[in-house]
């Protein structure tokens, strides 16, 4: 048990002498004819899914949605304001065929503000619904679930028609996002109940009853970024602080100087699950699932042992990410030393999960080792030297080092760090381990 006369191997010390990787940096958009491909503004990402949904991505539910430009502009903007004096009169003005947005203010009192067709720009509609007018349909993320049965009994917190996100047809493809979606009739309904306000303009605004909150990365999404602070997003775009709890009667202040425009990592929270923006031009400088396969190859290559089974350690392929493999590494998680599966150090009188290290006997949780799969979430091209504590998924150093900066929205007022392909809460004293496998003795 001699730590030191063990020959140890940091995953960064491995000569990656793989000249395909650089080749394998190009993004999938560009490995297609890039005269033909569609525009695409960005994709978002669902935070918690490692690569798919857990019974595979199906129609408008799966893990990651990619925005194209529309054949036709199907965006719309504010046009006439109407004051009905009652919710009949008001349903009388929101024709089917027109979008509009109603602000009940009381019973006697309803303003009904029409939009009108956009060309200039494109509209995509997130929410829990599974009606036509919602392009991404998503559903509350339970931390760790192996099947959407794990997710049925909880009751969302995700609305039906949660958000929108209107792209500009024309370069720069700038996207910005605005609470509340329209439903099938071309509405968004704001009751009694929901915060809503005149305007020092004399337009009307409001919040959604969960809200929808966001926040912009500093230094956008690359290996120096730093979270920035959750901001709230009002039915028309504004930006405020947030409210004391997620349904709050009162609206947090407006904060004049930001904007719901997106940018590369920005997360959007629908409370029940997060989503992180990423532009067409930030994923093209992010590695492909073809250049985190050839690192997998590269650190299977290596060899790395168990230090006491001496068996051969390899990560299982990628379409096998939730069944754990004979030879699938295991972890100290508080010393970060590499192992097989062995039943060493299971003491009895300790609760099954703590285990003592063969290596240097620090008492701690075992756990195997999963690659993170969803390229989208790495903040650089590094090799997958790092693991996030409790759960194991594995990634580069930056990449853990930054999630585990960000507090994520939890329930409706509280906020934690959390693994981007799990969700599972972050423990211990950063969150992540540097991993220290065993080189082969020979």
């Amino acid at each position: 048990n001699n730590e030191r006369s063990v020959p140890q191997l940091l995953i960064r010390d491995l000569k990656f002498e793989n000249k395909s990787l650089a080749k394998l940096m190009f993004s999938p958009d560009q490995e297609n004819h890039p005269s033909k491909a569609p525009v695409k503004y960005g994709e978002l990402i669902v935070l918690g899914y490692n690569g798919s949904l857990p019974n595979g991505d199906r129609g408008r539910r799966k893990s990651r949605f990619a925005l194209f430009k529309r054949p036709k502009a199907n965006g719309v903007k504010p046009s006439t304001v109407h004051i009905a004096c009652t919710p009949q009169a008001a349903k009388a003005i929101s024709n089917k065929d027109q979008h509009s947005i109603s602000y009940t203010l009381s019973r006697a009192q309803t303003v009904v503000v029409e939009y009108t067709h956009d060309s200039n720009t494109d509209m995509f509609q997130i929410g829990r619904s599974t009606e036509s007018p919602i392009d991404f349909v998503v559903t509350d993320t339970v931390p760790g679930s192996q099947s959407n049965s794990d997710t049925q009994s909880v009751q969302s917190t995700i609305s039906r028609f949660a958000c929108r996100i209107i792209c500009e047809r024309n370069p720069p493809f700038t996207a910005r996002i605005y609470a509340a979606g329209f439903d099938s009739s071309k509405n968004i309904f704001l009751g009694e109940k929901a915060a809503k306000w005149k305007t020092s303009d004399g337009q009307m605004d409001g919040l959604t009853t969960n809200g929808v909150l966001v926040m912009h990365p500093r230094n956008g999404f690359t290996e120096d970024s730093k979270p920035g602070v959750w901001r709230e997003i009002s039915v028309c775009g504004n930006v405020f602080s947030l409210r004391e709890t997620r349904s709050a009667q009162q609206r947090g202040k407006m904060v004049e100087n930001e904007t719901n425009q997106l940018q590369d990592g920005s997360l959007i929270d629908l409370c029940g699950a997060t989503l992180l923006w990423r532009t067409a031009e930030g994923l093209s400088r992010t590695p492909t699932v073809k250049h985190l396969e050839a690192l997998r190859q590269e650190i299977n290559a290596a060899r790395p042992q168990c230090p006491v089974g001496f068996n051969t350690l390899a990560f299982p392929s990628m379409k096998r990410k939730d069944v754990v493999d004979e030879k699938q590494p295991w972890v100290y998680l508080n010393c970060g030393h590499v192992h097989g599966y062995h039943n060493w150090g299971n003491k009895e009188e300790r609760d099954g999960k703590d285990r003592e290290c063969p290596m240097c006997r620090s008492v701690g949780p075992y756990v195997p080792l999963w690659l993170g799969c969803e390229a989208g979430f790495y903040v650089d091209a590094g090799p997958p030297t790092h693991a996030f504590s409790p759960c194991g998924h594995v990634c580069s150093e930056k990449t853990t080092a930054y999630w585990s900066q960000i507090p994520l929205p939890h329930g409706t007022h509280t906020f934690h760090a959390a693994c981007p392909f799990c969700a599972h809460q972050l423990a211990g004293e950063q969150g992540y381990i540097r991993l220290i496998f065993q080189g082969p003795l020979d």
